[in-house]
């Protein structure tokens, strides 16, 4: 029997996936449809437990470094704000950090750990056969299939594996649009990170590598069913300019979006050899960076799941990983993640 894994999408949760099976001896594949990383990043803010996650395989720093740190957060835009100091936890912080940075540090720890990632290739669809299941594949050099002991599926809210496997995907349409842009900002709020909710709707500023601010939030008359279609500067600005009183200056955006709560969950989040994982088994509302972080805490749940299988099926010898506590001083040993003692 093989002892291949291979993983649909080379986002955080595929990425840490994979890098949670090498610890456990799995031989690893890592197919990513995209031919170069997703320059735009959705998610921005790490919460503080997927930062112990982090800490758990002692790969925390760089994300500490880089990351801005922001010590109190909202809860339902309500006035009171609440002090993540009070959090049980060495990291009672969230950090904003690109997405797009959080999947290159993410990835530079999957391939030292020895996964074999290959953008550019695209599962087109699955079978499933004793003991295996054979992966389609369109790669840059043409049509080709990988046998594995199990395929998870990591690919996203139009799962190709899940789909593929026959689970069904459920839930409800958007009715309330949120929106975001990046731009530059020549009159930047002076504090580092900056917040404001009135009448006119609710509005988040946050400094961006690059010179560059993230504006999100939403406006009364973005609650609605029909998609208000592409955001222009312009509309941004008015709505900044109603939350805010002023638009700061913003002008040159690298990129605009919206976005929605339109939610729904897998029926299942296994089908035999199937497997899912991050937004492929669930889909709800970005506004927090809900989907990066439960993706990636996904992955740690279904990797000390596995993990054991593929430990199992390796050669005993004197350093084959256990299922000891996870610490900072043998983090390149599978084992169960457990908080650390405080």
């Amino acid at each position: 029997m093989t002892k291949k894994i291979v993983i649909a999408g080379a986002g955080p949760t595929g990425l840490w996936l994979a890098a949670e099976l090498r610890l456990a001896g799995a031989d690893v594949t890592v197919l990513e449809q995209r031919a170069e990383r997703d320059p735009h990043s959705k998610a921005l803010t790490i919460h503080p437990r997927t930062i112990e996650v982090l800490a758990s395989r002692g790969v925390e720093q760089p994300f500490l470094a880089e990351g801005i740190p922001i010590p109190q957060g909202h809860f339902a835009v309500l006035d009171d704000r609440l002090d993540f100091a009070l959090l049980d936890t060495d990291f009672p912080i969230t950090l904003a950090l690109l997405q797009a940075r959080t999947e290159e540090l993410l990835e530079d720890h999957a391939r030292e750990r020895g996964a074999d990632i290959r953008r550019g290739h695209r599962v087109t669809g699955l079978t499933e056969h004793p003991g295996e299941v054979r992966v389609a594949v369109d790669g840059p050099d043409g049509e080709y299939t990988v046998a594995a002991a199990y395929v998870v599926g990591c690919d996203g809210t139009r799962s190709t594996v899940r789909a593929a496997a026959g689970i069904d995907f459920p839930g409800t349409s958007a009715s309330v649009y949120g929106w975001l842009g990046d731009v530059v900002l020549t009159d930047p709020p002076s504090a580092g990170s900056y917040s404001r909710a009135t009448a006119d709707g609710l509005l988040l500023a946050v400094p961006l590598p690059g010179g560059l601010h993230r504006l999100v939030g939403h406006s009364p008359g973005d609650v609605r069913a029909d998609h208000p279609g592409e955001l222009a500067l312009d509309e941004l600005r008015a709505k900044v300019t109603a939350i805010a009183g002023r638009d700061f200056g913003m002008h040159s955006p690298a990129w605009l979006s919206r976005f929605s709560n339109a939610s729904r969950q897998a029926t299942r989040y296994r089908r035999g050899r199937v497997l899912l994982a991050g937004d492929a088994a669930h889909m709800h509302m970005p506004a927090g960076g809900v989907g990066l972080n439960v993706g990636l805490q996904d992955a740690m749940n279904l990797g000390w799941k596995l993990g054991p299988w593929f430990a199992a099926r390796r050669p005993t010898t004197s350093s084959t990983p256990t299922t000891t506590n996870a610490t900072r001083s043998a983090p390149n040993s599978w084992s169960t993640p457990r908080r650390r003692p405080r």
